[in-house]
């Protein structure tokens, strides 16, 4: 066959065929710019295969294959798992709808990462919201890793629609698993995934133990697991009442998203990775705080941590309440958190009367999820579903 008349593919697949024996022959020192040249090739490849997954897919000639769906036809006949066949076949879709996009990763401005992180967004607060900051977006892609760029458009999500972020967030927590099996060959297997909040929380306690020793020859995968066997042989740091020392979680927020105002930034936390507001103010529930004020070489760090529950208060608080005050919940006081009733943003004091104590569970319920606590006023808390009027209010 004549090489003029071959197609695109028949040409990239037979040059495929020749780069291995070319590959042979470059100096190893020289071989960076292959690596970035093939990662642009695949990037670009990307675009060009969504296009052709969304045009095949709306013509539906997956069924004279004899399957459902577009997923489980790419999951078979491209060779990947589940999830990147969905991913693929989701991206495709919401990238029609962002044409810049597309043409940015066509031309190899940005990668494919950075295109799914786009098409993500569209799909949380609609293409067209992503459409009218999609060339801020891009210029910022076009400077970033996909991973710092993940962080950008989760803030931007968060700002343009703060109770779609939230609702993506509750979607990834009830996700959210652990499962350690038995032991095989000497070893147990451990897998599960966390929210971003519980990942950064988990890095940050077993960070002092994960530090490579002169000579340590040891895996960062191996020193990882041996931190975290370690944190789990020391977990003494807390009193039996709950009031000593918890691990440190430090939060990137504005005063704006403490204030829970619309249009504010997500939080951000410091390994990495965006949480809505109303995970900001959970968290902060019982936090120190540190402002930071001033630009440039102004700037200076005053640090205000009156918003820990005291000590005397905790133990107080724990005398009281002896377990989460949910009903039927009978976690025990390490495992809570102090509540602010009255969110200490909205001028609500560190004080007994404004706390109570919460699980993990049932504080994010609150926070996230919409429910209310009042304490009455023969001091008993009252409960109100997401959505239905408080008891108090109904009266009135």
């Amino acid at each position: 066959m004549c090489r003029s008349s071959e197609t695109p593919l028949e040409r990239i697949t037979s040059g495929l065929r020749d780069l291995p024996l070319w590959l042979a022959d470059q100096p190893a020192g020289q071989l960076g710019e292959v690596i970035i040249k093939g990662r642009e090739i695949i990037d670009r490849t990307e675009a060009a295969t969504a296009e052709a997954t969304r045009r095949f897919e709306k013509s539906g000639a997956y069924k004279a294959d004899g399957f459902l769906g577009m997923v489980p036809w790419l999951r078979v006949n491209g060779k990947l798992s589940g999830g990147a066949a969905a991913e693929r076949v989701e991206v495709a879709r919401q990238l029609k709808e962002l044409p810049r996009t597309e043409e940015a990763l066509t031309r190899g401005e940005i990668g494919y990462q950075h295109a799914v992180a786009m098409a993500r967004a569209a799909e949380h607060v609609g293409a067209a919201q992503v459409r009218k900051a999609e060339t801020a977006l891009l210029k910022a892609a076009e400077s970033m890793d996909p991973g710092q760029f993940v962080g950008v458009a989760k803030d931007f999500e968060h700002r343009v629609d703060a109770d779609a972020a939230l609702t993506e967030a509750n979607r990834a927590h009830s996700r959210r698993y652990l499962r350690i099996g038995e032991a095989f060959n000497g070893l147990v297997p451990i897998e599960g995934q966390v929210t971003t909040e519980a990942g950064a929380i988990i890095r940050t306690a077993i960070e002092p133990f994960a530090k490579p020793r002169k000579g340590d020859e040891r895996t960062v995968g191996q020193r990882q697991a041996d931190a975290l066997e370690e944190l789990c042989r020391r977990n003494d740091t807390a009193s039996a009442g709950g009031a000593g020392t918890r691990p440190q979680l430090i939060i990137k927020a504005s005063v704006d998203t403490l204030a829970g105002i619309r249009g504010a930034p997500a939080g951000e936390l410091e390994w990495g990775g965006m949480i809505p507001s109303e995970t900001v103010r959970r968290l902060a529930c019982d936090a120190a705080i540190t402002r930071i004020t001033g630009l440039g070489e102004l700037e200076q760090e005053i640090t205000h941590a009156a918003r820990t529950i005291p000590p005397s208060t905790r133990r107080a608080l724990v005398a009281r309440d002896h377990h989460c005050i949910f009903p039927g919940c009978d976690r025990p006081a390490p495992w809570c958190s102090g509540h602010h009733l009255i969110f200490w943003a909205n001028s609500g004091p560190t004080k007994l009367d404004n706390l109570a104590l919460v699980c993990g569970t049932h504080h994010r319920m609150v926070h996230e999820e919409g429910w209310k606590l009042e304490r009455r006023n023969d001091g008993r808390i009252e409960l109100t579903p997401p959505g239905k009027i408080p008891a108090a209010a109904r009266s009135a």
